[in-house]
């Protein structure tokens, strides 16, 4: 276990080739998203981080974060977490379809196996239940003992968390139909407690027995009477609200973006962990200078000198899905690479999206050709495309990880991850512009220069296009894993997302600035050339 401020354990300072200069454009994340979260019996809060495949703890009193369950440990991207009366942690881990138990030593193992989409879960005098969060989910109540699991409910249109009321009654919110259902434990036909929420997607209860229930659509932390369904706003927050729990009559709220506020008395909300980025992913700037920042999940635009601003998320209208590559098409219209294997056009401001080609395995950066084609790396079938309506064309194939591509006149290059280089695309195979890499990312070519980063030095290199001449600009950038991690792969999550790589890209702005994502602590770093390397 280990205590930190932020959640890149070695907080080194990046050094600079002379006369470079660095800003983070966002502070470092303190979590990997902020998922379900519970009440740990030390009176510390416990949160499930799904992309940072994580478990840490929340000392509400002065904000100290320790991690429970290292990222590249044996929980992955857990969802949802419950304690038993011996202080055991039961997880849902939701990309690999199971539940697992973590000891108070550290020891982890699988309790069940079989559970698509596995995400809520819950303890009721000794007895485990859990739910799978896709559009026909089960609830089910599971075998301590490793037994086959019951199956208390079945098609059950995205049931997320839930709790066992004060009658005994098992209360779960069912996305799919906005409306929060119960069922007796034992079995028996549902019954509807409340309609026409804002997409509830958990449910906790107060002292005085009323269902407590965040709206991750609407944002809105509910207070509502199990008896009548009659409700009341405790909160408005923010689009994405996930989970909640109570600290004695204290009342904290997880958003899946990171941040835990403490809703207070007057409806009022204090933070206890900032906002912040799950990675980040894709960058790109616009003809205006408007900074780009794909997150999965969620999208931001960054102003100069301003905030992250949203620009939509999973549950906001015309939402492409989850985004990892983009790219610039004109003003705040981009077309955009997703998780769900879609190259789309995106333009969050008319909240509206065209799908220009579907059905690939892993996409990740995306460029565009001076007459529009979009480029496409397809890191599952190693694959180099080019995308335009209705048409599909493999440029490159056989490749080993490609990852990012940039446009050079009429030269396309493509970082190939898995190869250690960067590569040309001919129309006789791969040329190798740059090797001896260890997991080049995010590339950007401009001018006579190419950028790659790379993920394995974790450093920025500069490679003149002319001369073939090297350079680092930047060591020590918190992009990648953490040293001496792997991280664990991250698969799909039923309907709402494909698998969910990581991907630190690189942008140019109007005035030569870069951009990099600096996915390990999740920030924007804003890089300044200076004097010219020869």
């Amino acid at each position: 276990m280990t205590s930190m401020n932020s959640r890149y354990a070695p907080e080194v300072r990046a050094t600079l080739a002379q006369g470079w200069t660095l800003e983070r454009l966002t502070p470092p994340s303190r979590l990997f998203g902020a998922n379900g979260i519970r009440t740990g019996p030390d009176g510390r809060i416990y949160v499930a981080q799904v992309s940072g495949s994580q478990i840490s703890a929340i000392d509400i009193h002065h904000g100290h974060i320790e991690t429970i369950s290292p990222k590249g440990g044996d929980i992955v991207a857990p969802d949802d977490l419950v304690f038993d009366a011996q202080g055991n942690i039961f997880a849902t881990e939701i990309t690999e379809g199971r539940v697992s138990i973590l000891s108070p030593n550290g020891i982890a193992k699988v309790v069940c196996a079989d559970l698509p989409c596995a995400n809520p879960i819950t303890i009721h005098q000794g007895r485990l239940f859990a739910g799978e969060c896709r559009p026909d989910g089960r609830i089910l109540e599971l075998d301590l003992h490793g037994g086959a699991p019951r199956v208390i409910l079945e098609n059950v249109p995205l049931p997320n968390a839930m709790e066992v009321g004060p009658d005994g009654l098992l209360y779960f919110p069912v996305m799919g139909a906005n409306e929060i259902w119960r069922v007796h434990p034992d079995g028996g036909a549902p019954e509807v407690v409340a309609r026409n929420l804002g997409v509830p997607d958990a449910v906790k209860f107060d002292a005085e027995g009323y269902i407590v229930s965040t709206q991750v659509a609407s944002g809105q932390v509910l207070r509502i009477d199990p008896r009548t369904g009659a409700q009341s706003v405790l909160a408005n927050i923010a689009p994405g609200l996930d989970n909640l729990t109570f600290v004695g009559d204290r009342l904290f709220v997880s958003s899946i973006s990171g941040q835990i506020n403490e809703v207070l008395a007057n409806g009022q909300v204090q933070s206890l962990v900032p906002d912040g980025l799950n990675w980040p992913l894709g960058l790109a700037v616009d003809p205006d200078g408007l900074l780009f920042v794909a997150d999965g999940g969620f999208t931001y635009t960054l102003p100069s000198g301003g905030p992250l601003q949203p620009a939509g998320m999973l549950f906001t209208p015309g939402f492409p899905g989850y985004t990892r590559g983009v790219a610039a098409v004109g003003s705040s219209e981009y077309m955009v690479t997703t998780a769900n294997g879609q190259v789309s056009l995106w333009s969050p401001a008319k909240q509206e999206h065209t799908v220009l080609a579907d059905g690939f395995d892993q996409l990740y950066g995306i460029a565009l050709t001076s007459r529009g084609t979009a480029v496409v790396a397809e890191k599952g079938r190693g694959r180099v495309l080019a995308v335009t309506a209705g048409n599909v064309e493999t440029l490159l194939d056989g490749l080993a990880g490609p990852s990012g591509v940039a446009v050079s006149g009429d030269t396309i290059l493509v970082a190939e991850e898995g190869a250690g280089r960067v590569i040309k695309v001919t129309g006789k195979g791969p040329q190798t512009v740059v090797d001896g890499l260890r997991s080049p990312q995010g590339i950007l070519a401009t001018g006579e220069h190419l950028y790659i980063v790379d993920v394995g030095s974790k450093e920025l290199i500069q490679f003149n296009l002319t001369t073939g001449t090297r350079h680092s600009i930047a060591t020590q950038l918190p992009v990648g894993a953490p040293p001496g991690v792997t991280p664990k792969f991250l698969g799909p999550i039923g309907v709402l997302s494909g698998p969910m790589g990581p991907f630190a890209d690189i942008a140019e702005g109007l005035n030569g600035e870069l951009y990099i994502s600096a996915d390990a602590e999740g920030s924007v770093l804003k890089l300044q050339p200076g004097l010219p390397t020869h």
